[in-house]
């Protein structure tokens, strides 16, 4: 993998701990979005991580959103940034597009251990994980409207529906950890100390399943995500139908049978 300047990777027992490192508030910038979306997309490419956890560091802010100077400097006065081609200036929203799909569709099942504020883009970027667990202090809110600009409502809208999506958009309130738990968006709330050990103990749990079990559900559920339940469900058995095939489906039913740890293959 190459090298990132604005995240630390670390690849232990099939979980992938992705940190971002952008000091003070991991602020995102436009070659850190890009780092995001190529960090995600190679480990998914890759047999090296079953799960990825995206934390942060520090134990305030997990990630301010986007940075608004650069924002200015894309969307007003349309100036090329740092390793932006003409592209970018025909379409600027499509680094932070970019960014996103890199953890919606990368691959690995990704836990977002949310360590402190998520705000704006920070919020999409929980919001774009496959599940959350939350320290006490971390709330998500989305306060564009209060500088002049929108924000990531829609992916905001997957975690906590549309009319909470509403609000926070409309209002700039905070969502807090214990009401994402109460709304069903956070598996779990924990004191701060206690976050890195739950979310990685959650990442081991999945990182115990079949990887390719694993990379089909997630596909499987992004596609059927937003089809009539009939089409979706349809579309979910071939899903399945696929995976009974698979050497490690196999595996996974004699392990159940002769009660014992499953040895996946990755075939």
């Amino acid at each position: 993998m190459a090298q990132a300047k604005y995240l630390r990777v670390e690849i232990d027992d099939g979980i992938a701990t992705v940190t971002l490192a952008r000091p003070p508030v991991n602020a995102l910038s436009a070659p850190m979005m890009r780092e995001i979306g190529r960090v995600f997309t190679e480990l998914g490419r890759g047999t090296e991580a079953v799960v990825a956890v995206l934390t942060a560091d520090g134990d305030r802010v997990f990630c301010a959103g986007a940075d608004l100077a650069e924002s200015e400097r894309r969307y007003v006065r349309r100036e090329l940034l740092a390793e932006e081609t003409v592209a970018d200036l025909a379409d600027p929203g499509a680094v932070v597009r970019e960014c996103f799909a890199g953890i919606r569709h990368g691959g690995l099942p990704v836990v977002a251990a949310v360590n402190g504020a998520a705000v704006g883009a920070g919020a999409a970027l929980v919001a774009c994980a496959d599940l959350v667990v939350a320290s006490r202090t971390a709330f998500l809110a989305l306060p564009e409207i209060d500088v002049g600009v929108l924000g990531g409502a829609r992916h905001v809208q997957r975690l906590l529906g549309a009319h909470k999506a509403r609000e926070m958009a409309y209002t700039g309130r905070r969502v807090p950890a214990d009401e994402l738990h109460r709304l069903g968006a956070a598996v779990e709330v924990v004191d701060p100390a206690d976050l890195p050990a739950a979310a990685r103990a959650l990442a081991a749990e999945i990182a115990a399943k079949s990887p390719l079990a694993l990379r089909m559900a997630k596909e499987a559920m992004n596609r059927v995500e937003d089809l009539p339940l009939d089409e979706g469900y349809r579309l979910e058995q071939d899903y399945t139908a696929r995976v009974s095939r698979l050497a490690d489906a196999r595996e996974a039913r004699a392990a159940y049978r002769e009660k014992r740890p499953p040895r996946w293959t990755w075939s």
